[in-house]
């Protein structure tokens, strides 16, 4: 809810200007284990899933803003944790502000980094 308070603060509080974006061909996303501290990047296409842990994570698309393509990257994930009824996260990831909308979960951190682009 607190998420969705502050999406609405930052939404009304500039004028809004539409911006041109591009649909990646896929996404690299940043995968933290907190309890032994191993880092490992994944290499996503769109579509695709990635399984590492107990963790199971579905890219469905990635966006960046065209004719930036090294800006900022938004991508729609969904995580789901083996054996759970429900996703433990789905929806949009943002690059430049990962506290924005991030996976809350005891063990796992996972975040986008970029699109990829080609």
């Amino acid at each position: 809810m607190i998420r969705a308070a502050l999406l609405c603060a930052l939404a009304f509080s500039q004028p809004a200007m539409a911006q041109q974006v591009t649909k990646g061909q896929g996404a690299y996303l940043r995968w933290l284990d907190k309890v032994d501290g191993q880092v490992t990047d994944m290499d996503l296409v769109n579509g695709g899933i990635y399984e590492i842990g107990r963790l199971k994570v579905h890219l469905k698309e990635c966006r960046y803003p065209s004719g930036n393509p090294s800006g900022d990257a938004f991508a729609y994930v969904t995580i789901a944790e083996e054996g759970a009824k429900a996703p433990a996260f789905e929806g949009w990831m943002v690059a430049s502000s990962p506290a924005l909308s991030a996976l809350e979960h005891p063990r796992y951190d996972v975040w986008v980094m970029r699109c990829k682009t080609s």
